[in-house]
């Protein structure tokens, strides 16, 4: 794998037709592995998401492992502890936003937890040309030089040319039907264009899981600091 730092600034610019709106929230602590309840919760408050391309729903992720901390595995059933500065994020349509907004003042059941939803504010999406998503859906026993083979060859039919790409640790997600297996993903010297489009649609299934969904990244220290969020 050849990755080259390059110097240039990108500044992140919006992109007018998508956003991502994020909650405060009210709660202690969630399972580490939550994305299917979630995604459940959410879908049951606004069932219109599941109709909506452009929509996904954010994992909730903490603060990063700074002092030595690290996230949990999925693996093993413990509990992320939240603050009160940790935030619950959707991506939606901008034409769905009072729609999504609607969300303050309920409360999810999360596995069994609580999880009552605050106020919103919205964020842009960005032109940076590098993206990460910790959560790609990957085939089980899919190795590395396999996956990217693969989402290479997914993304050229979708005209969007792949010039470096960096995939992760593997992540198995619980779901009824038994376990959903993932890969995080970076690619970089993207296009704005080609990034934005990255962002609004994502890549693969189960983006109201939290996978598939793009977040922009300066370099590949930040992305090896998300991986241990």
């Amino acid at each position: 794998m050849f990755w080259e730092e390059t110097n240039e600034r990108q500044t992140p610019t919006q992109d007018v037709d998508t956003i991502d709106l994020l909650f405060s929230i009210d709660c202690r602590e969630l399972p580490v592995d939550h994305a299917h309840e979630l995604s459940a919760a959410v879908l049951q408050a606004l069932p219109w998401l599941a109709d909506e391309p452009r929509a996904a729903v954010h994992q909730i992720h903490v603060a990063g492992s700074q002092n030595g901390w690290e996230r949990p595995s999925q693996d093993d059933g413990q509990k992320l502890c939240l603050s009160k500065r940790t935030k619950f994020t959707l991506r939606v349509p901008l034409e769905r936003l009072e729609q999504a907004q609607q969300l303050t003042g309920t409360s999810l059941d999360i596995g069994g937890h609580s999880l009552r939803v605050g106020k919103s504010k919205t964020r842009p999406l960005s032109k940076l040309g590098t993206i990460f998503s910790r959560y790609v859906v990957c085939h089980p026993g899919e190795e590395e030089h396999a996956f990217l083979q693969r989402i290479v060859g997914e993304l050229r039919e979708r005209d969007i040319p792949v010039k470096k790409a960096l995939c992760g640790k593997e992540t198995r997600l619980q779901t009824p039907n038994g376990p959903l297996h993932t890969r995080s993903l970076m690619l970089a010297d993207l296009s704005p264009e080609h990034s934005l489009q990255l962002q609004r649609f994502g890549l693969g299934p189960h983006r109201l899981m939290g996978c598939g969904i793009f977040l922009p990244h300066k370099g590949i220290e930040a992305v090896k600091k998300l991986e241990d969020d």
